[in-house]
């Protein structure tokens, strides 16, 4: 038996299903939509890809995401210059400002092979502390050993964010580094 296909929503099946976490059925069911319900709201996604992708860069201080040589933050004379929060992606800084509850820099370091040791000093200049905001694993706790062992000779204090269990979740529903390292890290009551 023959395979019906339709290429062009093949294609945009494809293209859809290339984003993370969009698995095939998700892709299909948003390229009908792009193509069969809301033609418009499909073009206007499309506009908006290619203005973003043609638009938004690294930051050159920070390698956050910009329209200009230097993002908002950097250029925030408000913000703590001496408060500098390393984090493994520019989009965890989108959740970490979404908080509210941080009001200094940030330093993005996705990999330690990508490390420029004379970026990341000029990114350490009148900070007094660097907060690591990595995901927790063996990995990036190297990475932050790494780190430390690099900025040694400057007077810097090291802090990681606390990590353990989220409000509201049980205790079954927890993966066992977070609650190893909630037990680790508890307070006195």
């Amino acid at each position: 038996m023959k395979r019906y296909k339709i290429e062009a929503f093949e294609r945009l099946v494809d293209a859809f299903s290339a984003f993370p976490s969009i698995g095939l059925k998700s892709a299909q069911r948003l390229a009908y939509f792009a193509v069969m319900e809301e033609s418009y709201a499909a073009v206007k996604l499309a506009h908006a890809l290619e203005a973003a992708v043609g638009s938004v860069r690294r930051c050159a201080r920070c390698h956050n995401m910009s329209e200009d040589e230097l993002c908002a933050i950097c250029c925030d004379e408000s913000r703590d210059r001496r408060k500098l929060c390393m984090v493994q992606s520019a989009k965890d800084i989108l959740y970490i400002e979404e908080s509210g509850r941080f009001d200094g820099r940030y330093y993005v370091l996705e990999r330690i092979e990508d490390m420029d040791e004379a970026h990341l000093f000029a990114a350490v200049e009148g900070v007094e502390e660097v907060i690591f905001a990595f995901p927790p694993s063996l990995a990036t706790e190297t990475m932050m050993l790494y780190i430390e062992e690099k900025l040694k000779d400057k007077a810097l204090k090291f802090s990681k964010i606390a990590q353990g269990v989220p409000t509201g979740v049980a205790l079954e529903n927890i993966d066992t580094l977070s609650l190893a390292r909630a037990i680790e890290d508890r307070v006195e009551v």
